[in-house]
């Protein structure tokens, strides 16, 4: 039986968060008074006196966490934003101190959680590979038996006598990612920052950590937020809301389960008739979904409503985000010349991306409806309205496809057709 090497007890993050006040200046009198109030509640807490401060309130990134992991354990870590993913990430790693709780870890730790985590960007690519695998832990000794396979895996031999302060996000993440990885820890942590670099380079990092987990038996916690990858490359989940663990368990079940609250949390939107009384319009349906043939997939979303009086010129655009909110792709009636001209009783419009799966990396989508009037602005909005999941090409393949992470908002092909009646 395994042996349990990272076991967590009633771990708690608090935070305080801080609400300033919007002025335009301060004047010498208001520093001095707001000075003595805070000397004033001060001299009041020792005595017992609870003073409310409107300034400030706690914030509890998690609460109440308690689990273990067992050594060779790949386990993923799922949630949507804010559920506490990287505070815990960062409390396993030593950077910053729980408030509550208790936690034991057998084993040296490399984590990977930030773009250039120590990195000095003065110091050239060669240098920081002995800083950096000094902050780990390891001797000069057993950097300079590694150097080779550091620099082959990162891919920036060419740039290895450049200071780091030159490299771009994604140099700065395989060298990064290669020193953790080549460097023997027990426990490899690593959090969404893997999306920086390419495709390519992707899937050779989930390579690596899939072969240190079953081939050396090391553990690897990782956090993404494509389902594809973590369904590929762990065996154990554990699903984050609210600071606290909701489920754990085999991979597969944990995000069949995420996967089918991401889809009720999107469809509960359209729980019955989204109206706007004003204007006579009423949306029915917003369904989104993946037709695949030999050659290529096409993501349809189509969107169904009644106008109870004629409406002479409406249009509907849609926005597709990733599951944590990032911008991927926004049409508007102008860019698709979406337009629905003198519609009355039921229409239907839909919306045709073509060759979706060349375009979006693998992950969860969620589809947003907008829907407006000239000169009146939306009259209509349902974020969050349904989810899709592109899988990953070849997921251990180069790919010849690009990301929507390198290149911002991606050129996607939209066709539109509308009926009605």
């Amino acid at each position: 039986m395994s042996e349990t090497i990272i076991q967590v007890e009633n771990l708690g993050k608090k935070y305080i968060i801080g609400h300033q006040k919007q002025e335009r200046y301060a004047t010498l009198r208001d520093q001095m008074a707001n000075g003595a109030k805070s000397f004033g509640q001060s001299l009041l807490k020792p005595f017992g006196k609870q003073t409310n401060d409107p300034s400030s309130e706690e914030f509890w990134a998690l609460k109440d966490l308690s689990f273990e992991i067992k050594e060779g354990d790949r386990v993923g870590v799922i949630g949507h934003n804010g559920a506490g993913k990287s505070t815990l990430l960062k409390i396993l790693s030593r950077i910053t101190e729980p408030t509550t709780g208790r936690i034991t870890i057998k084993g040296r730790v490399a984590s990977l959680l930030e773009v250039g985590t120590g990195f000095h960007q003065e110091l050239t690519g060669r240098e920081n590979i002995f800083l950096n695998g000094a902050i780990l832990g390891m001797s000069k000794a057993e950097i300079k038996q590694k150097f080779d396979e550091i620099v082959a895996f990162s891919e920036v031999d060419k740039y290895l006598d450049t200071p780091v302060k030159k490299y771009s996000s994604g140099m700065r993440v395989r060298l990064a990612f290669a020193v953790a990885a080549h460097l023997e820890p027990e426990i490899l942590i690593v959090d969404e920052v893997l999306a920086v670099g390419d495709i390519a380079f992707q899937n050779k990092c989930l390579g690596k950590m899939e072969n240190i987990t079953e081939n050396e038996g090391r553990t690897v916690l990782f956090v993404s937020h494509q389902m594809a990858a973590v369904r590929k490359l762990c065996n154990v989940a554990y699903w984050l809301e609210g600071g606290t663990v909701r489920e754990t368990g085999k991979v597969d079940d944990i995000i069949d389960s995420y996967e089918k609250h991401m889809i009720s949390r999107a469809s509960s939107q359209l729980n019955g008739k989204i109206v706007n009384e004003e204007h006579g319009l009423e949306l029915h349906s917003i369904d989104a979904f993946i037709e695949d043939d030999e050659t290529t997939s096409t993501l349809k979303v189509e969107v169904k409503g009644y106008a109870q009086k004629q409406i002479s010129r409406l249009a509907v655009a849609v926005r597709i985000t990733t599951s944590d909110g990032v911008l991927v792709s926004n049409i508007w009636p102008r860019m698709a010349n979406s337009f629905l001209d003198n519609i009355q009783e039921d229409w239907n419009c839909v919306f045709k991306y073509q060759d979706i799966t060349r375009y979006l990396g693998g992950g969860d989508y969620l589809i947003n409806i907008m829907v407006s009037l000239p000169g009146m602005g939306i009259i209509l909005k349902v974020e969050d309205a349904a989810i899709i999941n592109i899988p990953p090409v070849d997921i251990y393949g180069a790919g010849n496809y690009f990301s929507w992470r390198q290149h911002g908002i991606v050129p996607l092909s939209v066709q539109f057709d509308y009926s009605q009646g």
